[in-house]
């Protein structure tokens, strides 16, 4: 059923708050009631202090509503930049809590999911951060379920991982209210090429995390990286890093929950997805690009993992 209701989002300028984070949610939300000839949104600044917030690029937030009056709105976002990581004011942190718990979506853009962990807002709920503070995140905040997606939404948490992906999140809210078309067009107006989801991820965040748990297993992922289409056996892929199948077993098990196998077969369904949303390749062709040897073993491959079949995958999902 489409919304027709207007939303207000009210968003909190944390100081140095990246501006392109906060103007790539800001946007979409008015294309939104330009292309469609409705007031469908609107939207607020907020600061911590009720003073003007200097942005990362100097520019000066000036706030049109207080914190304290952050309950008159649909969903509050905090917007992180660099140092948001390190805000502890526990009169912020407690009126937060007090305007969830009035009914009051929370989310947090860029780095602003620190502010919410700290809060613990985020316990026991899907999020992402900025892919320079997903570490930290993880290891300050264990009771955060970090997925290292573009943007996550659980239940009424929104989080992003900043820049452009604010535009995907805001993209995604407005076609679960009012339908895919009117969500595309606002991305065409922006020169997005498409339509990204909670499937798309921060690449880079892999690496990290690796890294920070073992070297040995980040150059087997790597390998794995670079032979998609025809996959390496075990076996060799412990001979490259020079350590025994064994040892690889404990190292996937023990820092990614999975077999070797496992982790193989979700790099390459992740890679086919990217060619059937980014290329005009045949699902033929894309299968065999993903190291698959039948059309059948790739389709319930795909199925399994993302709840949706290859061809249904290409085909323009109706949001309503």
């Amino acid at each position: 059923m489409i919304q027709e209701t207007v939303k207000t989002f009210g968003f909190l300028v944390t100081d140095q708050a990246s501006m392109m984070c906060l103007t790539s949610a800001i946007e979409p939300l008015r294309v939104a009631n330009r292309l469609s000839g409705q007031h469908l949104y609107d939207w607020r600044l907020l600061t911590f202090d009720g003073e003007p917030a200097l942005s990362s690029n100097g520019f000066r937030v000036i706030p049109d509503m207080l914190l304290e009056e952050a309950t008159s709105l649909d969903v509050l976002f905090v917007c992180g930049g660099i140092g948001t990581d390190k805000i502890k004011d526990e009169h912020v942190l407690a009126e937060l809590r007090r305007i969830v718990q009035h009914g009051t979506g929370i989310g947090g853009l860029s780095t602003g999911s620190f502010v919410l962990a700290a809060a613990g807002l985020l316990n026991n709920f899907r999020c992402t951060v900025h892919w320079e503070g997903a570490v930290s995140l993880q290891e300050s905040y264990p009771e955060v379920m970090f997925t290292g997606s573009l943007f996550e939404i659980d239940r009424n948490r929104y989080t992003c991982a900043g820049a452009v992906s604010s535009l995907d999140l805001m993209l995604h809210i407005i076609a679960q209210a009012h339908g895919n078309k009117l969500a595309e067009d606002i991305a065409l107006n922006f020169m997005h090429d498409r339509l990204r989801d909670q499937n798309d991820k921060q690449q880079v965040v892999r690496k990290l995390q690796l890294a920070a748990k073992s070297q040995k297993l980040l150059a087997i992922v790597e390998i794995m990286e670079q032979n998609i289409e025809d996959p390496i056996a075990p076996d060799n892929l412990a001979k490259e890093v020079g350590i025994s199948i064994r040892q690889v077993e404990r190292l996937f098990r023990q820092h990614t929950g999975r077999s070797p196998a496992r982790y193989y077969m979700e790099l390459r369904l992740e890679h086919a997805r990217l060619l059937l949303l980014q290329t005009s390749m045949s699902i033929t062709e894309i299968y065999i690009a993903s190291g698959f040897s039948t059309h059948s073993h790739f389709a319930k491959s795909y199925r399994e993992y993302y709840g949706i079949s290859p061809s249904h995958e290409r085909k323009p999902k109706l949001v309503v």
